[in-house]
């Protein structure tokens, strides 16, 4: 975050907020020479350099010294989005006593709530949704707070959204959702919880991948194998492709093998190439798929 001041009042003042020096900002305030509400070329206020910094005592005599709460800096963040993107919920709570809002946004469509689902803040979620945010926001290309909190793999926060009533197959705008993203990433466990929540295992991009497709090319096994656990289908994409043709892509053997348990077709091919084509960098895999081409698929 960059503070850059104006005056060298306000550069005392931002400093003795970012440093959380009381004894010089309560002396600064009290000069009458310089305004609670200072701000840097961004915009940014003293007040939200303290939420962001985390000095509690600071943030309090900045919002007794008439501090405005809800001003925005340049990006839209307010004190409140900062200090809640931080984790720092003491402040997120003295905020909201004096009037702080969950309504406003960054210029990005960002909230209070994505912030902290994103940087995994726990108890800082469990205050904002306490205090009317929206679960349901979303950033401009539609990411949802559990969206975000699936793509980083913050499991507590997670549930607590999903507890709250989060809508768990919500996609972006590009038709990911919050389970393939957790696939894409390899959070096994986040997997398996939006799975027993309602997730639709098999619902594709507008790419048309699945959660399971991403999975086994990228040779997320531990995913892979929620996924198959779920339902033993592999599930055949528009192009003709299926899990199967993405773990050979890969080069992924473990995921070959646990897609071969599970049934795949190895005869099978896809609109653009034959799968034999695929593998030859790989002789494991490429014997593995032999033996059961043989075997006929056993």
């Amino acid at each position: 975050m960059s503070f850059k001041k104006e005056t060298p009042l306000a550069n005392a003042v931002f400093w003795a907020a970012r440093k959380g020096n009381l004894a010089l900002l309560q002396l600064l305030l009290n000069s009458g020479r310089v305004d609670a509400d200072c701000k840097d070329s961004y915009g940014t206020t003293a007040l939200m350099v303290a939420s962001y910094s985390g000095h509690y005592d600071c943030v309090k005599e900045l919002i007794m010294q008439g501090a405005d709460i809800n001003l925005q800096r340049e990006s839209g963040a307010t004190a409140l989005f900062l200090a809640s993107q931080q984790g720092h919920n003491d402040i997120v709570k003295l905020l909201f006593e004096f009037g702080a809002s969950t309504e406003f946004k960054t210029k990005d469509g960002g909230t209070a709530l994505s912030a902290a689902c994103q940087h995994g803040r726990s108890s800082v979620v469990e205050t904002l949704l306490r205090n009317g945010a929206g679960m349901h926001d979303q950033l401009n290309d539609g990411a949802t707070p559990l969206f975000l909190a699936a793509q980083e793999g913050h499991l507590t926060v997670i549930r607590q959204l999903l507890s709250s009533g989060a809508k768990v197959n919500h996609p972006r705008e590009d038709g990911t959702t919050p389970l393939w993203m957790a696939a894409q990433m390899g959070h096994s466990e986040v997997v398996k919880v939006l799975l027993l929540r309602g997730a639709e295992r098999d619902a594709d991009r507008k790419d048309g991948t699945t959660a399971l497709f991403k999975a086994a090319f990228k040779g997320h096994n531990s995913v892979v194998e929620e996924l198959l656990k779920f339902s033993p289908s592999l599930g055949l994409l528009k192009n003709g492709s299926t899990a199967l043709h993405a773990a050979v892509m890969g080069g992924n053997l473990r995921a070959v093998v646990l897609l071969l348990r599970a049934n795949a077709d190895p005869t099978l091919t896809n609109k653009n190439k034959e799968l034999p084509a695929d593998v030859t960098k790989n002789e494991r895999i490429l014997r593995l798929l032999r033996t059961r081409m043989v075997d006929g698929g056993s």
